[in-house]
């Protein structure tokens, strides 16, 4: 979504694993890890569901103001699923589905939380931070289960986190958005700080675990039916 334009992919998408980690290793260097937001007026939240066994990718957006958090817009698109299920992989299966449905967005987005790693990833470059790259929207890692490294249970108090390090490296955050809920992992997508993801990503919770673009994203791509016949 470059100031209106489409979204010229910057590299296949039908490769081999091999090629995909290459991609992965190389856009890695193109992560921006400090601020560098403007003015947040929409957010959006992207996920992905498949059907037909796999065969069919499912991707959501939804878009939100922020901070009231009032939805805007939601666009859902289906496509034949390109890549398969590979661990660290998922940008490749999930991307080719996501750009096209950004892309047919009416509201570009200022924020994107994606239900998927970002930095905290085997070769620092999760989908939220491909994501973030190819676009060059700020994004924010927001997953449900983890990747890579460790991490102390943070306390059981609304907003507590604890670093989530790989050796020596701080690459995430476990951040308690409800009491007595289990954690999420956040991560830097691109051009976010830790610290300002882990805040924007509490600004968008309310009465879930999840943050709200996220969790309507996932009911849209994995829980919503479509009427048969209508376009998704």
């Amino acid at each position: 979504m470059r100031e209106g334009q489409g979204l010229d992919p910057i590299h296949p998408w039908r490769v081999t694993p091999a090629y995909a980690r290459a991609v992965q290793a190389t856009l890695a260097a193109e992560v921006e890890t400090r601020d560098r937001l403007g003015p947040l007026r929409h957010v959006a939240g992207v996920d992905v569901g498949f059907e037909a066994g796999g065969r069919i990718t499912r991707a959501a957006v939804c878009i939100l103001d922020f901070p009231d958090l009032r939805p805007r817009e939601r666009v859902a698109l289906r496509q034949p699923t390109v890549f398969p299920y590979v661990p660290g992989l998922l940008s490749f299966r999930e991307l080719p589905a996501i750009l096209p449905a950004l892309d047919a967005c009416r509201i570009r987005p200022d924020l994107i939380l994606c239900d998927a790693q970002g930095y905290a990833h085997p070769r620092r470059f999760g989908l939220a931070c491909h994501l973030g790259v190819v676009t060059g929207i700020p994004s924010i890692g927001v997953a449900k289960s983890r990747l890579i490294g460790s991490a102390p249970e943070p306390p059981q108090i609304r907003g507590a986190w604890t670093p989530l390090r790989d050796g020596d490296e701080c690459i995430g955050a476990l951040l308690r958005s409800r009491p007595h809920t289990r954690p999420l992992y956040v991560s830097i997508g691109h051009r976010v700080s830790l610290p300002t993801a882990v805040e924007l990503v509490m600004r968008t919770v309310r009465r879930y675990r999840l943050p709200e673009t996220t969790r309507q994203a996932h009911h849209l791509a994995s829980v919503t039916r479509l009427r048969p016949g209508a376009p998704a």
